[in-house]
């Protein structure tokens, strides 16, 4: 293997360690007190470098996508047929959404303490539905294929 082929290795080992060093030292300072100091920055630490790891992955994905994209429109021509699907099922749900908050016990201290909002209910609302939906596309597709080899044979 080369040394350019061996780079990515590298790089995973890399962060494969820091994760198991954040967490050991995270479980070293577990407290059964939630305000320990120590604990919580270990806890703060762990979620950064998660965090930081989301962003990378996204960040290879947008570039992976983006150089596939440009290097080869033709077949790229599905994906973005997809993702404008995708889109369309979400604009969709976010038409269909309602601001309203729901009424449960307990709503109130999340609403007083403005966790809950009608744009947190409104977002909340659009991605049940866009479940909702793209669940249903996935049933009737199931069903679609199965009925079509039924009829082809």
């Amino acid at each position: 293997m080369n040394k350019l082929g061996r780079l990515p290795f590298i790089v995973l080992l890399a962060i494969v360690a820091v994760t198991v060093i954040l967490l050991v030292s995270l479980m070293t300072n577990i407290s059964p007190v939630d305000s320990d100091p120590k604990m919580n920055m270990w806890v703060d630490y762990n979620l950064y470098w998660t965090y930081a790891l989301l962003i990378l992955g996204v960040g290879i994905i947008l570039v992976y996508g983006l150089f596939q994209l440009i290097s080869d429109f033709k077949s790229a021509k599905g994906m973005l047929i997809g993702v404008g699907f995708i889109a369309a099922v979400v604009l969709i749900a976010y038409l269909l959404s309602s601001g309203e908050i729901p009424q449960f016990p307990g709503v109130q201290k999340f609403v007083d303490n403005k966790t809950l909002t009608p744009s947190v209910s409104k977002w909340v609302d659009t991605g049940l539905i866009t479940t909702y939906l793209l669940l249903g596309f996935a049933i009737l597709s199931v069903a679609y294929a199965s009925v079509s080899k039924l009829w082809s044979k």
